[in-house]
């Protein structure tokens, strides 16, 4: 059989095309093709917009784990500048009981409040600082006077105390108040 002796009856071509029933009944002469072709639309259309909501979920995690984050270091701020107001608000009480001990009046049951309340502020961080004979530092120190010690320096250094300064954390509250000699 040659080429030419083949033509194809309309029977064999209608088999080619799939034809279904619409719910009204009428026939549908849609290509299985075409109906291919729209699937894979659909699915790549959900496939991106599946896409887009995981990448919205993504950045909403996100932004609540850094929300959170900034949050709890708020939350710890507020906390640490509570204890430094309150500390702050001791320190002329501590100033007073070192006052009292430089006196010898410390004793008794004083003695017992005194030592209480100094546990609790160095429990939180607070330390006194300002000896006389430390070597002077702007930073920690403020200079209020110039009066010389016995013995020659060979860089300033602390010669009196008049108030100890206090840090709290390793950070300056309050700067210690001294005279010092020079060199």
């Amino acid at each position: 059989m040659t080429d030419s002796q083949f033509t194809p009856d309309s029977e064999a071509v209608g088999e080619t095309v799939e034809e279904t029933a619409s719910p009204t009944g009428a026939q549908d002469e849609t290509p299985v093709e075409f109906e291919a072709v729209e699937a894979v639309d659909r699915v790549a259309e959900l496939e991106k917009l599946v896409e887009e909501r995981t990448t919205d979920l993504q950045r909403l995690g996100a932004e609540y784990v850094n929300y959170k984050k900034r949050v709890d270091r708020d939350r710890d701020l507020a906390r640490a500048s509570g204890i430094e107001s309150v500390l702050a608000d001791f320190m002329p009480v501590l100033d007073a009981i070192a006052l009292a001990r430089l006196h010898g009046d410390v004793d008794g049951g004083f003695k017992m409040v005194a030592e209480e309340l100094e546990k609790v502020t160095s429990k939180h961080g607070l330390v006194a600082f300002g000896e006389v004979g430390e070597e002077f530092d702007p930073n920690l120190h403020e200079a209020l006077m110039a009066v010389p010690l016995e013995q020659p320096v060979t860089v300033t250094t602390v010669s009196q105390v008049m108030q100890q300064g206090y840090q709290l954390k390793g950070r300056v509250i309050r700067p210690a108040r001294v005279a010092v000699a020079n060199p």
